[in-house]
């Protein structure tokens, strides 16, 4: 099993918070973290029917058979039971009386703060951040070998195919998970839809353009977008909010959480084929936005990534704010530092007076340097970037 970083705010969390909920995809390893985090919990799983029906159709006897608390688990299964527990944890204010899971963002967010708001400590399990897999019998896969697989903890926990699993994952995905979020009735269509997507993970995000290829509308095509994220499917990051003196681009960037995701939904079926694939940069910069986010969000800290673009087509890859600072990032799938990998950052610098040690090259290399024009860091070293 694997160390996650989020456990330790978790464990926090349970003794400030009478309600702790674990929200994230389906399969990023929820349920395995809360029963290892809270093995003294009774375990309620409500994809189970009998106990959903139960937990659905008399909350308030389902909660008594489980006064001392307990783990209830894909809560949004059952959304109504939300506004019982409030009931419940103010009769009893106890730190850590209930944990929740969830895997739709929207809908267990919703129902959370309208019910829970002020009792629950809202938490984000995404999938494994390269640091968490060091508990892998070979804790160094090859570049391509981990972009392919993706992050997903049963590929590697059980050393499964990942072309064979993630196909599963979608499949299950797009017929079940969709239609509990939006009544999606031309699913072939949707799936066509989702592969389109990550054709452009890494890319400006043309909502028209996404439209016309799918043979949808404009809103349609922002509703179905709307689903990707409120099931952990992509992310969206937006253009840095200060102007700088110069007109910027306004568009958002799309990426999808997860790489073996993109690969599948891209055809590879090999790792090998990433390497000389006209998408492997894009997947290799989706792969480190990613890394990012998870760090950040799996501390508890500000999940907000931007990046930079002006209309003359200078830009940055990355932001974040750290503190007061912004750290810029460029990523790179070279495996050689070439000489004008820093331009764009050395722009970025005449305009934002950034200090050199908030600017970053990651790339797909080895070696770290540190150069006057900013810090080069090694796929295998993010640990170094600031958060």
């Amino acid at each position: 099993m694997f160390q996650r970083t989020l456990a330790d705010r978790l464990r926090a969390a349970a003794a400030a918070y009478p309600i702790v909920a674990v929200l994230g995809p389906r399969q990023s390893g929820k349920t395995t973290l809360v029963r290892a985090t809270f093995p003294d919990k009774p375990y309620v799983s409500l994809e189970n029917p009998d106990l959903r029906e139960f937990a659905s159709s008399d909350p308030r006897r389902f909660l008594r058979d489980h006064s001392d608390g307990a783990i209830l688990d894909e809560v949004q299964r059952a959304p109504e039971l939300l506004s019982y527990l409030q009931q419940v944890v103010d009769d009893r204010p106890q730190p850590g009386l209930f944990v929740l899971t969830g895997s739709q963002n929207l809908l267990v967010l919703a129902a959370v703060t309208q019910s829970l708001a002020g009792r629950v400590s809202l938490n984000t399990l995404l999938p494994l951040a390269v640091e968490e897999l060091a508990g892998l019998d070979d804790p160094h896969p090859e570049l391509e070998e981990l972009l392919f697989a993706g992050f997903y903890p049963r590929i590697w926990d059980r050393e499964l195919d990942p072309t064979d699993w993630i196909r599963n994952y979608v499949e299950t995905y797009v017929e079940r998970d969709v239609r509990q979020i939006q009544n999606v009735g031309d699913l072939t269509t949707f799936a066509r839809f989702v592969r389109h997507c990550a054709a452009r993970s890494g890319q400006a995000l043309n909502l028209s353009s996404l439209g016309n290829d799918c043979g949808i509308s404009h809103n349609t095509a922002k509703s179905w977008l709307s689903i990707l994220e409120a099931s952990y499917v992509v992310h969206l990051v937006g253009p840095f909010h200060r102007n700088l003196g110069k007109r910027l681009r306004r568009t958002p960037k799309l990426y999808f959480y997860d790489t073996g995701l993109v690969c599948y939904l891209l055809g590879l079926r090999r790792a090998d084929e990433l390497r000389s694939h006209a998408n492997r940069g894009a997947v290799f910069e989706t792969f480190v936005l990613g890394e990012i986010l998870k760090r950040r969000v799996h501390r508890g800290l500000n999940r907000e990534l931007w990046f930079w673009q002006d209309q003359a087509g200078n830009e940055v890859d990355c932001l974040w704010e750290v503190g007061t600072r912004t750290v810029a990032m460029e990523v790179k799938s070279g495996a050689t530092v070439a000489s004008d990998y820093f331009k764009n950052l050395r722009y970025w610098q005449t305009l934002s007076g950034a200090s050199v040690d908030d600017l970053f090259v990651v790339y797909a290399g080895t070696d770290r340097q540190r150069r006057s024009e900013g810090t080069v860091v090694p796929w295998r070293q993010l640990d170094l970037l600031p958060l």
